[in-house]
């Protein structure tokens, strides 16, 4: 597509944590999101044992059957991010109905204007003609959402594909800065969130080795949409946007990506381990909130993205992901997240990890690999002795591999899949 070569994608992992403070598993299992297509026509009630068993809290759809969404809230507790069509109006009431019932998430700009044009007010935007409509679509939908009393504190995602603008109307930004040189007036309000689809398989379709590490990289810009290539410096037209110490810490959400389990490499198999790492890497690398595309296999395009067949059939994508959530259950947050000085010596490139903590104190530490060949023999340093360790493979079930008693150090063979080392009755030192 564009960017740096592929290879430099292996970024190294850090060697070792010192004092790393957890996460609440609850935020992290917050920030799994699915694409749906209730507003398309299919039936709601198919994806409530989806929902239950996946255990995905957030969907993304359009408003067209908002009565559906809130079913879905209803039997799943699931919230849903809403797209508008640059009928914003109509976006606004639907969102409001879905608030009032406690099954909003947050509000989305035009779906990827360079593939589907708009009409707002009457002025075609997006496409390969001037995208002037589709900044003043999201411009107006940001501010109609911050000054409605029951919205006003609800997100607002930005446009997706705004990389492919063909004027420099400003969408590379949440705020439109002081001195920018293009056609919307500096000041300007888009989004709370930057939204890239930085499909993990890019336009490639191939296994490679920190696929999905290297898709979440908030500077690299390789072979899918990046972070950088939309908000850095625009992929079709170059217009300049954020520096990059700014997209470090730029507010961002994905709202679609995604692994195709016949046209990709790998098959059913491998797509279950591409889609969960997807979901940690991301979250690890400071993404708010990840849809994968999407719950049913050829709902929204021709295609088998779906962590389910068309005949409604769990793929291993849906059942890594229940035992993944299902392990990780936690139904409140931790007050205040206890630290641990845990480390991996001579970490692999492919190896990653990410410490969360139950709110009974129990530690979660996911180590997962992203090598499509072998596994590494690494051992985890926990930092202090704990009575009781367990350790889970989500590509097995939800019944723990392994059990230790007294031990502070757990060997480990990683592959291509996440491992989760729950700890618990850390100990005192002799």
């Amino acid at each position: 597509m564009r960017g740096a070569v592929f290879a430099a994608a292996l970024v190294a992992a850090s060697q070792a944590h010192a004092a790393t403070t957890a996460t609440p598993a609850a935020t992290f299992l917050s920030s799994l999101g699915i694409d749906t297509h209730v507003a398309q026509g299919y039936e709601p009630a198919q994806y409530v044992p989806m929902l239950r068993y996946t255990g995905i809290g957030n969907l993304r759809d359009s408003y067209g059957n908002v009565d559906g969404l809130i079913m879905l809230h209803q039997q799943t507790g699931v919230v849903a991010d809403i797209i508008t069509g640059c009928d914003v109006a109509e976006t606004l009431a639907a969102a409001r109905r879905l608030a009032d019932a406690g099954a909003l998430l947050a509000i989305e700009g035009p779906n990827e204007p360079n593939n589907f044009p708009i009409v707002f007010n009457g002025q075609r935007g997006g496409g390969s003609g001037s995208w002037t409509a589709v900044a003043a679509c999201q411009a107006a939908l940001y501010a109609g959402v911050k000054s409605d009393a029951t919205l006003k504190n609800y997100p607002v995602f930005h446009v997706s594909e705004g990389g492919a603008e063909t004027d420099n109307v400003g969408l590379q930004f949440l705020v439109v800065p002081p001195g920018a040189r293009g056609l919307t007036t500096p000041g300007t309000r888009f989004a709370d969130y930057a939204n890239p689809h930085n499909y993990v398989s890019g336009h490639v379709g191939r296994y490679v080795a920190n696929m999905p590490w290297s898709a979440a990289d908030p500077l690299l810009d390789g072979p899918w949409d990046s972070l950088y290539g939309e908000y850095g410096r625009t992929w079709l037209k170059g217009f300049a946007g954020y520096s990059n110490s700014e997209l470090m810490t730029l507010p961002r959400v994905t709202t679609e990506t995604g692994w195709d389990s016949v046209e990709d490499e790998g098959g059913e198999t491998v797509q279950g381990k591409v889609l969960s790492n997807v979901y940690l890497a991301q979250f690890a690398r400071g993404w708010r909130y990840t849809f994968i595309y999407e719950m049913v296999d050829a709902q929204g395009s021709v295609g088998a993205q779906g962590l389910y067949r068309a005949n409604g059939s769990a793929k291993p994508a849906a059942d890594y992901i229940h035992n993944l959530t299902t392990i990780l259950a936690d139904d409140r947050s931790s007050a205040a997240p206890k630290s641990l000085n845990y480390s991996i010596p001579n970490q692999p490139v492919t190896v990653h990890d990410l410490l969360l903590q139950k709110s009974d104190g129990t530690f979660a530490l996911i180590v997962w690999g992203e090598q499509v060949l072998g596994s590494n023999a690494v051992t985890v340093q926990l930092g202090a002795t704990f009575a009781s360790v367990n350790v889970y493979d989500i590509t097995v079930g939800t019944a723990p591999q392994q059990s230790f008693k007294r031990v502070k150090s757990v060997p480990l063979s990683v592959s291509d899949h996440a491992l989760i080392i729950e700890a618990s009755g850390p100990m005192p030192p002799r």
